[in-house]
């Protein structure tokens, strides 16, 4: 069918009187409403305002202007129903083709600070989304579109097919127009039931489908992998595949896990993760010396690992990653060289993602017929936040190491015993059911690294219940311990330090991360 009469109502003007000039020269009759009507005519365009075309005024401050029979009658009537046809000639009213339609900025709204629930409500729009429903509804006659990003290719189309859309490309925008309209209603089904509380009484979120993967954790589970709405700046999600196979469900998993890591170091910093747990972290002076020391904490693991750096990829480091096998390398840029040198081996993954430090507004963990929901662990101790608690005080070295094992603490599986010395993992224990048996993993992990743990720092995620956990970090070496603190038995666990002439801070902040 070919389209006669569009149909224009933006909130979001951007490109629509270029979008409108070109339906005029391929001979579209163009309907519209206030703002943007009288943005057209600015422009020198001629367009037909709703009310003239209806013969009802708008009213109630534009609250009343596109519900009306005359645009939804030829919005909905179908083109291939004679009866349908009749009753639009009958009342003389013409067929509605393209509509062309955004929304009141209901979300932009909300986000400022200070908006009340007055002016979020009256950012709510009724006629827009109604247009837009009536419109994907018949998708078999009219074409609907929401987004300005897609105005360049309808015309290109409009052009080729002689002033026609094919039914491909309307079922095509009838789905991205019912996807707009859900996370609308989403966002304000959200604000209204969570207002003054910390969660809504109905939690609706949108995701976006990036790509199907080849399979999940397992082949036998399938698996995709969705992008929020808004991506958080720095997020994962924004990546960028230099090059490398498809990333697979559980390359995308460990690589956020890194990516996350290795964020929060200020000083050039490398992450070796495997298996969600950094298997060796470190800072340093250059990117280099950061990889170097990394792998050295635990090579055997780094095996087939994912490594993500807060500075650019140089060619140096590059040459040294390849001695190795390795999955997913990650990092803010990479150098030319350093990205030349990597396509020797394009089965590696290479990615970059902008170096920012964004949060989700909430994380997400499935369980059987529901979902636990909390805001994310967005806390960075720093010195200022410790409590020495025994009579041996940490030196400003021991402080430094100290806080960095606690950062490199808080995205280890509980329950996580990490030593570290001079910037850099020496022995790392994760995800076991007793917090004893993480610290003699670490022990062990740290012997098979031909590391000594003697004048090592160490931290725990979580508070010390006994003190034989701090008594088998003591026996392997370390002289500094930062833990929450917060037991019934700190008491006996800082008595326990004072015994052994080790020093002990508290945070006062637990990281369980299950």
């Amino acid at each position: 069918m070919t389209i006669q009469y569009a149909l224009l109502s933006v909130s979001d003007k951007t490109g629509i009187v270029d979008f409108a000039q070109r339906l005029i020269q391929n001979g579209i009759k163009i309907l519209s409403t206030g703002g943007t009507a009288q943005l057209l005519r600015e422009k020198g365009l001629t367009v037909t305002e709703v009310s003239d075309h209806t013969g009802f005024p708008e009213m109630l401050d534009g609250r009343v202007k596109t519900l009306h029979p005359k645009i939804h009658a030829g919005i909905l009537a179908r083109n291939d129903l004679a009866e349908h046809q009749q009753a639009l000639e009958e009342s003389g009213i013409p067929n509605i083709d393209l509509v062309v339609v955004n929304l009141y900025p209901f979300k932009q709204t909300i986000a400022k600070p200070g908006c009340s629930l007055s002016e979020a409500i009256e950012n709510i729009d009724i006629g827009g989304p109604t247009m837009i429903r009536a419109a994907a509804k018949n998708y078999q006659k009219v074409a609907v579109v929401t987004d300005p990003l897609d105005y360049s290719f309808i015309c290109e189309e409009l052009e080729k097919c002689h002033r026609k859309i094919s039914e491909t490309t309307r079922f095509n925008l009838a789905q991205k127009a019912f996807s707009h309209t859900a996370s609308y209603d989403s966002a304000i089904s959200n604000y209204l039931t969570g207002v003054n509380k910390n969660f809504p009484n109905s939690l609706n979120l949108n995701f976006y489908l990036v790509q199907e993967l080849r399979y999940g954790e397992n082949p036998h589970q399938k698996a995709a992998f969705y992008r929020d709405e808004v991506v958080a700046p720095g997020g994962l999600a924004n990546y960028k595949q230099l090059q490398g196979k498809e990333l697979s469900y559980n390359n995308i998993a460990d690589t956020d896990a890194a990516w996350e890591c290795v964020k929060t170091f200020h000083q050039p910093a490398c992450v070796i993760v495997k298996h969600a747990n950094p298997c060796g972290v470190a800072i340093a002076e250059t990117t280099l010396q950061a990889y170097q020391r990394a792998f050295a904490t635990d090579p055997v693991s780094a095996f087939g690992g994912i490594i993500a750096f807060n500075r650019p990829l140089d060619k140096e480091t590059a040459e040294v990653i390849l001695k190795q096998f390795v999955e997913v390398i990650i990092a803010p840029q990479i150098s030319s060289e350093a990205q030349q040198l990597l396509g020797q081996k394009n089965n590696i993954r290479v990615l970059i993602v902008p170096l920012e430090n964004g949060f989700h507004q909430y994380d997400l963990k499935r369980i059987g017929g529901g979902v636990l929901v909390q805001t994310p662990d967005m806390k960075n101790v720093t010195d200022s936040d410790l409590q020495i608690v025994t009579q041996v005080k940490p030196t400003p070295q021991q402080l430094a190491d100290l806080l960095f094992a606690w950062r490199v603490a808080k995205f280890i599986k509980s329950n996580a015993i990490v030593f570290c010395r001079n910037g850099q993992t020496v022995g790392i224990g994760a995800g076991q059911m007793s917090r004893v048996d993480s610290a003699r993993i670490a022990s062990i992990k740290a012997q098979q690294a031909d590391f000594s743990l003697s004048g090592s720092v160490v931290a725990s995620d979580a508070f010390f219940p006994f003190r034989d956990g701090l008594d088998v970090v003591a026996q392997a070496g370390a002289i500094a311990v930062i833990q929450p603190g917060g037991s019934i038995r700190d008491n006996e666990v800082i008595a326990a330090a004072d015994e052994q002439g080790i020093a002990m801070v508290f945070t006062n902040i637990r990281h369980f991360r299950h």
